[in-house]
Order: structure tokens, then C-alpha cells, then sequence
């Protein structure tokens, strides 16, 4: 990847959705190890705005997640 991992994808719901089976890769490829910058969830960490776990790095609310 042309950029570094996320800073908060240690603890980061995303990765053990991923880690458990429950969401795509493509969705760590596109957003955690790649424009973790686009991601709403990081944008929202970085301003300290409170976000559900099941909140989706495009935005969308996943509630099979819930």
C-alpha cells in the first residue's frame, strides 16, 4: 500500500469485524491500510465525535454488526 496503516486500527471495531469474518477485506484494503483518511470513522476519532462500532469507513451504518 502507497500509505502506512491507520493509527487506530489496533483498536479499531473495523479490525475485528474483519478479523472475526463479518465484513470484507476490501473494506481494511480501501480505508485502514489505505485512504484511512477518507474514512468518516477516523475523521470523526480524529474530532473527537462519538460514532456507533457498526459505523461502516464510507459512512453507512452496517446493523448486522450490531
Amino acid at each position: 500500500m502507497s500509505k502506512k496503516e491507520c493509527k487506530w486500527f489496533s483498536v479499531c471495531s473495523m479490525k475485528f469485524y474483519w478479523q472475526q469474518g463479518k465484513i470484507d477485506e476490501i473494506w481494511i484494503k480501501n480505508y485502514c491500510l489505505g485512504n484511512w483518511d477518507k474514512c468518516i470513522r477516523y475523521q470523526k476519532k480524529e474530532a473527537g465525535i462519538f460514532y456507533l462500532d457498526y459505523l461502516m469507513p464510507d459512512g453507512t451504518l452496517n446493523n448486522k454488526l450490531k
